[in-house]
């Protein structure tokens, strides 16, 4: 009984062992804490710059959407700008016509691809409609 007081031989280098792993494991959590304290303090900025990329993606799409519409209302302008636009749009919306030119409207039978689109301007001339608004303005009571 004499190794009683001394561990054998196999014992030793199991305790010897299980202090390693126990200083290893130290090592690994404090390098896993740092590893949490890195990503901790990344995850903000991550946040953010995804947040502001969709911003700039979703800017970016109205953008484009904004230029489209630009380049319609300049296409607009310029049709605007040319004499046979302006009479088309006066004959077609205003059922106007030149002086000494007989105009006609069709009453019956088919409706022209315009008229069906728009029946109620071809029903009432601009004249009628500015009326009417101000009979409407006028039969209103002031508030």
């Amino acid at each position: 009984m004499a190794g009683q007081g001394q561990p054998s031989p196999g014992q030793a280098a199991a305790l010897a062992a299980a202090a390693r792993s126990t200083r290893l494991t130290g090592r690994a959590a404090l390098l896993a804490v740092v590893i949490c304290m890195i990503a901790l303090s990344l995850a903000y900025p991550v946040r953010e710059y995804i947040a502001q990329r969709q911003q700039i993606d979703q800017l970016l799409a109205t953008q484009t959407s904004m230029t489209d519409q630009v380049k319609a209302l300049q296409e607009d302008s310029t049709k605007l700008g040319q004499p046979w636009y302006v009479e088309q749009q006066a004959e077609n919306e205003l059922h106007m016509c030149f002086p000494k030119e007989q105009c006609y409207e069709v009453v019956s039978g088919q409706p022209a691809k315009a008229a069906a689109a728009k029946p109620a301007t071809a029903a009432n001339p601009w004249y009628a409609k500015l009326w009417q608004s101000v009979q409407r303005a006028d039969a209103e009571p002031s508030k």
